[in-house]
């Protein structure tokens, strides 16, 4: 494809935006307007496979399937020139090779919550302060290198191309091997300050000779649609971004020291650090967040394992709640938790303190502790786990953080937004839209085509819904505070 004929980058006729977010257990199609309205919606699900204890595998035609799926759902009725550009944002480091003379798929993806190539990433722990200075992140099976080392094993003398699930849905859409800066950024094979893929690290795992993804901007048109049947020709492919790095945008966290907290399953929390890389020494993640004309903008990231996870088990574990969305109304008929706190170590303890090791702990229990005060211990925890985070943050940034952004499912719960200031002693502000990973996608590809006329703009749209601001003693919330960290330190 021509990307440099005129044709190529002409202006949008169209006023609609499609956000495609391919998770890691369905893929969901959003559209909007250039109003950050929401017009339509759909989500559809895809099995998961499990092989072997530790492994997890998708197929790559069931994400397609749903992919187009969704698309279906959510343009049943809309007038294909209303469109004006598509934006993807997918789950990051699931690892996908295909057969690099035929680009036939090669055998199932491996996600990235798979583990199989722990034992590997053990041996290769010797070099592991190398890669970070280069790469940002630790050595871990999370990340897609080792997983591509396992895939080229499996298919002998093949000659194999890789990529992340955006290369797979690129390839589908419009024909092109490629991924976004910020996908690129969670495989270990970048050079994070040059933003190239890094000769030395694909000789570290084994990986030289593979065919690699181009590495496009995370706005732009990069793309145009060929012979998808839900889309039309010619519409542009003109965002992409990891989930998180999506949703970091779709949250308008423009601007250095502005940072969101996803709670889902568990926490994904990203600072946006300008375009400065800052090295952790707390135990964080130095990850690309955005490419936008030219200009790369970094992010530090943390993530508790447990979040929602937590009220999920309050419900399915204890039985103390019938329906998760019965929980804050409980935690509030108390005024506190009667000295009970609950450290979510349940998977054991992500960022900061990155244990796996550790075991959750329901502390301070005695004989007038009631299921309200567990359920308002749980929020607490939750909220906890978020500030160890924010901390490490803050000591890293070098600078106190400005604002904090809340989406996912449990943001929705006021009563833990509030202990969540409160505790943090920042503001909080809440979108209307929770799920702002693809609403993250579509803003990319809106900006990518020139449907507003900045970041500026996109500022002043911001669809707020509330504010929470911190209204708890400070001294009570340092108390609070020390005695988690010391029941945190016997998890």
């Amino acid at each position: 494809m021509d990307t440099h004929s005129p044709d190529f980058h002409r202006p949008p006729s169209g006023d609609l935006l499609i956000g495609l977010d391919q998770g890691t257990t369905g893929s969901t199609a959003l559209l909007i307007d250039r109003d950050l309205n929401v017009l339509a919606r759909a989500t559809v699900e895809f099995p998961q496979h499990f092989p072997q204890p530790g492994w997890v595998e998708h197929e790559h035609d069931d994400i397609w399937v749903s992919v187009r799926s969704a698309l279906k759902q959510v343009l049943e009725g809309v007038d294909p020139t209303r469109l004006a550009a598509l934006g993807i944002t997918n789950q990051r480091e699931t690892t996908f090779v295909w057969d690099a003379d035929s680009g036939i798929a090669l055998g199932r993806a491996v996600v990235w919550q798979d583990r199989r190539t722990s034992q590997a990433c053990a041996e290769l722990k010797i070099h592991e302060e190398d890669v970070r200075a280069r790469t940002g992140l630790p050595i871990d099976p999370y990340f897609s290198a080792t997983k591509i080392a396992w895939l080229r094993r499996q298919h002998g003398t093949r000659r194999l191309a890789f990529g992340t699930a955006d290369t797979h849905l690129a390839r589908r859409l419009c024909g092109a091997s490629l991924t976004d800066l910020s996908n690129a950024s969670r495989t270990l094979l970048l050079d994070l300050r040059q933003g190239i893929w890094c000769e030395h690290l694909t000789q570290r795992f084994d990986v030289a000779g593979i065919e690699r993804p181009l590495i496009v901007p995370s706005s732009g048109v990069c793309g145009r649609i060929r012979g998808v049947p839900e889309l039309p020709d010619g519409l542009p492919l003109a965002g992409i971004a990891g989930d998180q790095q999506a949703a970091l945008f779709g949250q308008g966290c423009f601007d250095a020291g502005q940072a969101k907290i996803s709670y889902g399953t568990g926490s994904f929390i990203l600072l946006n650090t300008g375009p400065f890389i800052a090295s952790s020494r707390h135990g964080l993640l130095s990850t690309v967040a955005w490419q936008l004309g030219g200009e790369t903008q970094y992010a530090l990231e943390g993530g508790a394992f447990v979040a929602g996870a937590l009220v999920s088990w309050l419900r399915d574990g204890l039985g103390i709640i019938e329906r998760a969305s019965e929980v804050e109304a409980l935690a509030r008929s108390v005024p506190d938790s009667g000295g009970v706190t609950i450290v979510p170590a349940h998977a054991g303890l992500g960022a900061p303190h990155w244990r796996p090791d550790a075991r959750g702990v329901i502390h301070g229990l005695t004989r007038g502790t009631t299921r309200a005060h567990i359920a308002r211990a749980a929020l607490e925890g939750i909220a906890h786990s978020q500030c160890d985070i924010l901390e490490a943050m803050a000591a890293d940034h070098g600078a106190a953080l400005t604002d904090l952004r809340v989406d996912g499912g449990a943001a929705a719960n006021d009563l833990l937004m509030q202990i969540q200031s409160d505790f943090c002693g920042l503001n909080l502000q809440r979108p209307r839209m929770l799920e702002t990973t693809a609403l993250g996608a579509a803003m990319l590809a809106g900006l990518g085509v020139g449907l507003w006329s900045g970041l500026d703009e996109l500022r002043r749209s911001y669809p707020l819904d509330r504010r929470f601001e911190p209204a708890q003693d400070p001294a009570a919330v340092a108390q609070a505070r020390q005695r988690w960290k010391e029941i945190v330190a016997r998890a």
